[in-house]
């Protein structure tokens, strides 16, 4: 497989109702897609950057300067005619794994489009379907939650995620539990909102059975999440502070983690993912899929790395109107709590190009 160039197209899309966790409150999503085109094909990839740097230090506008100006040179330089091949030619260059995640999804859908293999079978999936999870953003009252909870499990989500900020934590949780029973899965994610000072509080949290605490402190504060963990009996759940493969087997050694929260934007991609996937099941450590409100080419990828043995818990692999009255695929419609696994070509889904077209604010074309 030759590459020609990729396009990098810019897409807005609104969301069904404002998104707000510890960092940022989202109206829209402005995505970056990426369509890698090569002699036998293209193939689509999603860049999962916010517009600011905030939950991480990439961003949007700097994902489209590093591709133009490095990454997609270096891959033409390199010769690479596929995706193993982007990680080793982008190895050189620090950071931007969302950057990279993105490219090297592009050139594995063409890759295995031209094949005919799908993204689930070459991860390794061993599930036609995945249990959904459903992350409820911090809302203006109490109230407020529990319909938007009430909504979601009334649709058929098995899992709960709330998310936590000083101030929005235990009197949350407290009314979901009491409105919903102790029955309903339920875990919470702060986003890196707290620090070790706060460990007696977060303590406070074990009276209502969760799943997991997710990213409570600072993503390198590793040690920090360490001695939490001596604290609290709800299990820690990493998710910013993985980067890696490396990191994760660090943390994992250090006792940070109990749980980790895999992003294949946030490691790198996908196969980078699903390293992070094997090193967690030698140790006895769960895994779940988590989300960047992705659109259908997104999700469909995460949803076939969600079917692989390891992930024993809901993912944020939420249905597309979950977030997306119009998603740019076909949607992904939730069944008995469950998303079908994609099993045709690839990621098994393309964009549909009226949809995509209205969406559009911008495409560049860069060429090898």
């Amino acid at each position: 497989m030759k590459l020609e160039g990729f396009e990098l197209r810019r897409v807005a899309m609104p969301l069904v109702s404002p998104f707000r966790t510890s960092f940022s409150t989202q109206t829209e999503r402005d995505i970056l897609l990426v369509r890698a085109v090569t002699d036998e094909g293209e193939g689509w990839g999603e860049c999962v950057t916010l517009p600011d740097p905030l939950y991480s230090p990439e961003y949007a506008d700097g994902a489209v300067d590093v591709m133009k100006r490095f990454f997609i040179p270096a891959l033409a330089a390199a010769g690479v005619s596929d995706a193993p091949g982007v990680g080793h030619a982008l190895y050189p260059y620090k950071g931007h794994r969302m950057a990279k995640a993105a490219l090297e999804m592009a050139v594995l859908d063409a890759e295995l489009r031209a094949e005919g293999r799908s993204f689930a079978r070459e991860l390794g999936s061993v599930h036609s379907s995945v249990p959904c999870g459903v992350s409820v953003g911090i809302m203006n009252s109490i109230p407020e939650l529990l319909d938007a909870v009430g909504g979601y499990l009334d649709a058929g989500y098995v899992r709960i995620k709330l998310k936590i900020e000083p101030g929005w934590d235990i009197e949350a949780v407290r009314a979901v539990r009491e409105k919903f029973g102790d029955d309903v899965l339920l875990q919470v994610d702060a986003n890196t909102a707290y620090t070790l000072r706060d460990a007696r509080h977060l303590a406070r949290l074990d009276d209502f059975d969760l799943l997991l605490i997710e990213q409570p402190l600072e993503e390198e504060d590793i040690l920090g999440h360490a001695e939490l963990a001596k604290i609290v009996k709800t299990p820690i759940c990493l998710d910013e502070s993985i980067t890696s493969a490396q990191t994760a087997a660090a943390a994992i050694r250090l006792g940070a983690t109990q749980v980790i929260n895999i992003k294949p934007g946030r490691v790198g991609g996908y196969l980078e993912a699903r390293r992070i996937h094997d090193i967690a099941a030698a140790n006895g450590i769960a895994v779940w899929c988590g989300g960047m409100l992705e659109s259908g080419i997104g999700r469909a990828a995460n949803v076939a790395l969600a079917s692989l043995p390891g992930f024993t818990l809901p993912g944020d692999v939420s249905a597309s109107d979950r977030f997306y009255r119009t998603d740019i695929t076909a949607p992904f419609v939730m069944k008995d709590g469950h998303l079908d696994v994609p099993a045709g070509p690839g990621l098994g889904v393309s964009p549909i190009q009226e949809v995509l077209d209205e969406l559009t604010t911008s495409v560049e074309w860069v060429h090898i």
